[in-house]
This record gives structure tokens, C-alpha cells and sequence, in this order.
């Protein structure tokens, strides 16, 4: 990775194209995974064992369609590609997903705390002439602006005080 500063004064970093990931068809390079697009949305989810990430992934595959209409978009996990694949069909998720498992990319992005837990959160690619870019990125937490529910509790009088997401209800 190389740090450079765009004319708007956002921090953009070169990604070099080596990373690879396991889809259920096999190894992906990220190259691979901006289709046809020059953007790359790409969700670092913490796996299937995080009620949160389940939430905000429930709420991406609502607006999905909306989101490939301008950018490629994927959700990547620690969680092998077949146990990605027998949750997102458990959950009706229709979105790609990778697996980074074995991997240092979410570690190289940011997402891994110090002690070596996965964090949440979001990075935006741009593919141009010279390579990919990664042009912009935030993490994900609870009352974050990525999920609706947390703006919908906070119009009732107890806010979301004591309700925490579940896998399942």
C-alpha cells in the first residue's frame, strides 16, 4: 500500500492488486471483483457470529439493487465461502460475498484491533489507469448512520436504551 493525498485532501492509499479471496468458485483477486465498474463498495463484516454485522448486512440487502446501479459491491467475512453461503441464503441476502479468511487484507485495512478481533466497516475502491485505490473508508458501530433501524428507534421516547441486535428473533 502507498499513501497519497488527492486534491480534495482525503487521505487515498494505492492497494496493490495481490490480494486474493475465496469465493465458492474459487480464488478472486480484488481486481476481480469490480466487474464492470470503476467503484468498489466493500463491507468489512466481522462473520456470521455477529449479531451487528447480521444487521447492517439485513439493511444493504435491501438497498442492494440501488447500490450496483452505481458501484460494485461486495461483504467480506472471516467466515469460509461455505459457511458465508448457507448464512446469506438463511437470511435471503442476495449480495456477493468474499471470504479474507487466511488472509492479512482486513488487518492491512484497518479492520483487526489490536488484540486480534475482526472490526466493522466500509472501504471504497476506485479503479483507475494506474491501479486500484482505496479512496475512502469508516468504521461501523451501533448507532452508526449505515443502519436505519438505530434513526427509527431513536424516534421513540426510550430511544434504543437496553436493545441490543440478534441473529434471530
Amino acid at each position: 500500500m502507498t499513501n497519497m493525498n488527492s486534491d480534495h485532501g482525503r487521505h487515498v492509499t494505492r492497494i496493490a492488486d495481490r490480494e486474493t479471496f475465496a469465493t465458492p468458485q474459487g480464488r478472486v483477486c480484488l481486481l476481480d471483483l469490480f466487474g464492470a465498474k470503476c467503484d468498489l463498495i466493500m463491507i468489512h463484516n466481522m462473520g456470521a457470529s455477529c449479531p451487528n454485522c447480521t444487521l447492517w448486512a439485513d439493511g444493504y440487502n435491501g438497498i442492494y439493487h440501488h447500490l450496483i446501479d452505481r458501484a460494485a459491491f461486495v461483504v467480506s467475512s472471516p467466515d469460509p465461502p461455505d459457511v458465508q453461503q448457507a448464512f446469506a441464503r438463511s437470511r435471503g441476502w442476495r449480495f456477493p460475498m468474499v471470504s479474507h479468511m487466511g488472509t492479512t487484507f482486513a488487518a492491512d485495512m484497518g479492520y483487526r484491533s489490536e488484540r486480534g478481533a475482526w472490526l466493522p466497516g466500509i472501504s471504497v475502491f476506485r479503479m483507475d489507469g494506474s491501479g486500484i485505490l482505496r479512496v475512502s473508508d469508516t468504521p461501523c458501530d451501533i448507532g452508526d448512520d449505515f443502519c436505519a433501524v438505530w434513526h427509527l428507534f431513536d424516534l421513540i421516547p426510550e430511544s434504543s436504551t437496553g436493545w441490543r441486535p440478534r441473529i434471530s428473533y
